[in-house]
């Protein structure tokens, strides 16, 4: 696999980089890391992708996230990081946590997705293949699968540990009480449930009343995707919807969405401003604030994106009347 080309990283990367443990591990992670779900595709630019993996390492980032159907289309996400890894990033590849999932429907049959053995199996290899190297740093079930008895989502996750093949395992979009079975599952194997991905910001409360506390008890980190709700949380839809913007080309994220939530993001944006951040930045800080978090995942177009996002951990405190207003906007959201 080794190319390398002629990248050379920022020898002062780790300068102002800050890191936090992830649960009871001996893990730690960047605040923030790059998820790759979007921009890193096959009708994606790769030179911009890979100018952007290489800003965030750069600048201390050392965690991307990946899935095994992340592109589109689906497996093209890998894919690009594993070209990217081949002509840059891997000759730093004992620095980085590179993390990827299996669970949602990758191809076509009675094996292509959910929670079974096989599937888990079969989506590991591949991911490894489009990747290149012998080794992920975390491998995760994306999803629970209601028709597949937990012991033998973690029979997959536990061969992933043991045949090398993943230094960590975690779980991702599990409630409270299947992230309890799953974890004392592997446990009963001797094999640590290392972290939970799961959905958290300002607008997306859900985790806070179960999940995070179940996390504490049994020392699971937390890492949040979707921090800035897809872009709401953010100046981009302040004014309006661009013609240019996800929210147009809608899924996940529609005008409609886009619409609905406009004027509380417009009052968050105030108090943001009133902090010194752009609502982006707050909305980073304000998951951050919460010590079970041990990252929180942000997707980018462009490394201005990547640069704006890192200057949240500027300010990450939080006086209590930012957080009785906050609290006043967005709980009853939830």
């Amino acid at each position: 696999m080794e190319d390398f080309m002629n990248y050379v990283a920022d020898a002062n990367r780790y300068g102002k980089a800050e890191y936090r443990r992830c649960g009871r591990s001996g893990l730690k992670l960047p605040l923030v890391s790059l998820g790759l779900w979007h921009n890193f595709g096959s009708v994606d630019v790769f030179e911009n992708a890979k100018k952007m993996a290489c800003f965030a390492f750069d600048h201390g980032i050392t965690h991307f996230d990946l899935a095994n159907n992340y592109g589109p289309i689906p497996g093209s996400a890998e894919k690009c990081f594993g070209r990217i890894l081949k002509e840059s990033l891997g000759a730093y590849r004992d620095e980085l946590i590179v993390s990827s999932k299996a669970g949602y429907v990758m191809w076509d049959g009675p094996y292509g997705g959910l929670g079974s053995k096989k599937h888990m199996v079969a989506s590991l290899d591949q991911s490894l293949q489009r990747i290149g190297g012998d080794y992920l740093d975390i491998f995760y079930s994306h999803r629970p699968d209601p028709d597949t008895p937990i012991e033998e989502t973690v029979d997959a996750l536990e061969y992933a540990v043991r045949s090398g093949k993943a230094l960590y395992v975690g779980i991702s979009n599990y409630s409270a009480e299947q992230t309890v079975a799953a974890a004392e599952e592997l446990a009963q194997r001797g094999i640590r449930c290392l972290i939970h991905q799961t959905r958290y910001n300002m607008l997306d409360r859900r985790p806070e009343p179960d999940l995070f506390e179940t996390l504490d008890r049994i020392g699971m980190g937390a890492i949040c995707f979707s921090p800035l709700a897809q872009g709401i949380l953010s100046d981009r839809y302040l004014e309006g919807v661009p013609s240019d913007s996800r929210a147009i080309r809608g899924h996940f994220l529609t005008e409609d969405k886009v619409r609905e939530r406009q004027d509380l993001a417009k009052k968050l944006a105030k108090i943001a401003k009133g902090r010194g951040q752009t609502l982006a930045q707050m909305a980073l800080a304000w998951v951050l604030q919460r010590e079970t978090v041990c990252s929180a995942l942000v997707g980018a177009s462009s490394t201005t994106q990547i640069a704006e996002n890192l200057e949240a951990l500027e300010n990450t405190e939080f006086s209590s009347e930012e957080l009785q207003q906050i609290d006043a906007l967005t709980v009853l959201e939830n």
